[in-house]
This record gives structure tokens, sequence and C-alpha cells, in this order.
């Protein structure tokens, strides 16, 4: 049985780029495809949670990188291609996990939150998606996983640019699934239930709206990075070879009710 699941899941000899990774759900998947075999190249904007990572990944005994970068700057996301490269080769996976979360009521959104949210959450994932994902197809094998949101599918709570960009990722994730997978690129989209983080600090720090979001799950409880761990190692993995263009909701049953 152990030979069968290496087979089925093991990473050994890819390399893996994960934006957003010293944090929350992203540092979760980079972990996981760290501790599943793959050299994993972290991005993300702040020095210390990068430098704390990598080595948390190096002293669990993975090969392991980072770059510092701002992906809703162009010249920052041309940077972080050329230089994941020159780190630790052509990537086989690309996770997009990095996002931000500016979420005034519609009405107040500025056109530089929309630009802003667009940018980081949707057109970075495109850019980083176009500059690695042919190179993927040539080699006959790749994964890109895409982290969208319960955004994508409904409004909640504001959703004004973060949803539309959170939208645009899922429709991106398809076009990208119909562009690669014949040539062996699976591309799939998770959507997270509420999960407490940075990101979400002001839901996590209000017990009330917190435990009303925990009840309308099927668990009972709001979801952990760690959640996210198996799904991550599964969708990069041979195992999801014949799974590609969808949108899993990793959410504790949250999008069913």
């Amino acid at each position: 049985m152990t030979d069968y699941l290496h087979r089925l899941f093991t990473l050994d000899g890819r390399t893996a780029v994960v934006t957003g990774g010293s944090s929350g759900i992203g540092k979760a998947i980079a972990s996981a495809l760290a501790g599943a075999g793959a050299r994993v190249v972290v991005v993300a904007r702040t020095v210390a949670a990068l430098d704390e990572t990598v080595a948390e990944f190096r002293s669990a005994g993975s090969v392991a990188d980072r770059v510092c970068a701002d992906l809703g700057d162009r010249s920052d996301l041309r940077r972080t291609v050329g230089q994941a490269r020159d780190i630790l080769g052509a990537p086989d996976i690309l996770v997009n996990a990095a996002g931000v979360n500016l979420r005034p009521p519609l009405p107040e959104l500025s056109p530089q939150d929309w630009d802003r949210s667009l940018a980081v959450n949707l057109t970075a994932p495109f850019l980083l998606g176009q500059a690695f994902g042919p190179a993927m197809a040539e080699r006959g094998w790749g994964r890109i996983i895409n982290v969208a949101s319960q955004q994508a599918l409904r409004a909640f709570g504001n959703s004004g640019g973060y949803g539309a960009s959170k939208g645009g990722l899922v429709s991106l994730t398809r076009s990208q699934a119909e562009a690669w997978s014949r040539s062996g690129v699976c591309c799939n989209a998770v959507a997270p239930g509420f999960v407490p983080s940075a990101m979400t600090q002001e839901i996590a720090d209000d017990p009330v709206r917190s435990a009303a979001l925990a009840a309308r799950t099927m668990t009972g409880r709001n979801g952990r990075p760690g959640d996210f761990e198996g799904i991550a190692v599964f969708l990069a993995s041979d195992a999801s070879a014949y799974l590609t263009g969808q949108l899993i909701c990793v959410d504790g049953g949250f999008s069913a009710t």
C-alpha cells in the first residue's frame, strides 16, 4: 500500500511555485507540496515571513527558496517569473494563492481598490499562467491550482471587486484547462469556506459572525489552513490526471446548504 500511495501522490522531482505561500492557506499548500517531495519557491511580499517559511521547510528536509514580490506590480511580477526559473528551474506546478481582500460596500468601492483587487487576484494568476503554462505543455505535464472563493459563487458581505476578481479567476481556470489540458496540464480551482486568517481578521475577531458561519457548514466548524493540504497534493499529483477545469469547494459543506 505504501508503494502504491507513493506512486499515486509523490511529487518527487517536481518544482512548485506558490504565491501567497508564507501565510494562511498558501503556506499550508506550500508545506504540503514540500512534504510530498516537491522543490518549492514561495512568493510573497513580506521578507521576514518568507525567510521564516523557507527556514521551516528546509529544517524539515525540503528544498525551498523564496521570491519577495508584490504581484500587483507588473515589473515585480516579471521579475518573479525570471527569479523563480533561475532559482529552481521551470516549475511543474503553479499555485496562485496570493490575494488581497478589499471589500468596502460597493457604492464606496474606489477605482483604485477595484484595480488593485483585479491586479493581484486575477491578472497575476493570468500572467503567471501565461509565463509557465506553455512550457508545462511542451514538457507534457503540469498543474495549475488557483485559490478562488465562495464569493465566486454568491454575493457575500460586500463582495464588490473581490467577488468579481474571484469569479473571474474561476473562469480563467476553465480557460487555462481548455488551452493546456490536452498537453497534460491540469488546471483546477479551489474555493475555501471561511478560514480565519489575516485576510479575514475582521470576521475572525467577531465571535458572533464566526459562529454563524460555522453553523452554516455541515461539519459545524470553520476551516483551517491545514484542511487544504490533502486537496493540494491531490491536485498537484498524478492522482488528478483526469480532473481539470473544475472548481472544488473545500468548505465543510457550506456551499451545499
